[in-house]
């Protein structure tokens, strides 16, 4: 049975910061780009930070991979997809891909993997917390 696929895509305006003196984004940013999709996907189904924190955790994260396509410049926008990808596991796991407005094209793909710690005692669940169940369930994954 398939299951729902959950994803949002947001626009990120290319700062002065962000590039070298050539025009150019530094890679690194990338991966800033990656959290401002994971801050509007949270914002738009409710599973943002601030959530995971009033539930009794946090969720760093433990895994994140990046593929560069291309450079993006200052003065640039890019669009942020992030898709949500369901797994049995205690973890959350999302996909990107980053987009050029100017011209379309997929600049880099990547992926990232979070996990749950008790916020207190800072110790992994090994098991799904059951707010994060429920929530799955509210929107459909199975």
């Amino acid at each position: 049975m398939m299951s729902t696929i959950l994803s949002e895509r947001t626009e990120v305006r290319i700062r002065f910061n962000e590039a070298d003196p050539l025009g150019i984004v530094w890679h690194g940013h990338y991966i800033q780009y990656f959290e401002d999709g994971r801050e509007a996907f949270g914002k738009k189904y409710g599973l943002g930070y601030l959530n995971y924190f009033d539930q009794g955790y946090v969720v760093p994260i433990v895994n994140v991979n990046c593929d560069y396509k291309r450079s993006l410049r200052y003065g640039e926008s890019v669009i942020v997809e992030t898709i949500y990808e369901n797994c049995a596991a205690a973890k959350i796991k999302f996909n990107y891909k980053l987009y050029s407005t100017v011209s379309g094209e997929m600049v880099a793909s990547g992926s990232t993997v979070q996990v749950f710690l008790e916020k207190e005692s800072s110790a992994l669940q090994l098991t799904v917390p059951l707010f994060f169940e429920q929530w799955k369930e509210k929107w459909g994954i199975k």
